[in-house]
């Protein structure tokens, strides 16, 4: 068994085009289950869960992670200044102000740190189709399984939308 899928997708503002689409894959034998018409009345196909599934959280873990680290390195500065500046956050215990310090550093950097680097991930073909969706258009979703189907759909809608970018080419 080949483990060739591919995805070809098309953006449409009217549903007149996407079912026209939708119509040429199936005249061309490409079945009916592995091609997905979205709009916001149709609910999206189910998505069997990968390998790499927990990349988010993957990527979640090591932007906190490092986050912690420097606002550790910022929380070991703040009070090493406010020592030298002969400052106390705590008059009654000055052994547990350091600590203080040093844990409130890292909480806020492990915070900062998973917002920063959570702003910086590219976004992916999903929040592009949940924009689409939201914003009225259709977008249709082929599943193709060989190289063959994969160059009918891509042709199928290069003529109803013009030119497209693979992105898996890219």
């Amino acid at each position: 068994m080949s483990d060739y899928l591919h995805h070809v997708s098309g953006f449409f503002a009217h549903d007149d085009q996407a079912y026209d689409v939708q119509r040429k894959l199936m005249a061309v034998e490409i079945p009916a289950a592995r091609i997905h018409v979205l709009n916001k009345t149709t609910p999206l196909p189910p998505h069997e869960a990968t390998a790499d599934s927990n990349g988010v959280l993957k990527d979640m873990l090591v932007d906190g992670a490092i986050g912690t680290a420097v606002g550790t390195g910022v929380g070991a500065l703040a009070q090493i200044a406010f020592v030298t500046a002969n400052v106390s956050l705590f008059v009654a215990s000055p052994l547990v102000a350091p600590l203080v310090m040093l844990g409130w550093g890292a909480g806020l950097g492990g915070f900062l740190g998973a917002a920063v680097g959570a702003a910086k991930k590219p976004k992916p073909f999903s929040d592009l189709v949940k924009d689409a969706i939201s914003n009225d258009q259709y977008v249709v979703i082929v599943e193709t399984i060989t190289p063959a189907e994969t160059t009918m759909a891509q042709n199928i809608i290069r003529e109803a939308v013009g030119d497209f970018t693979d992105e898996a080419k890219a």
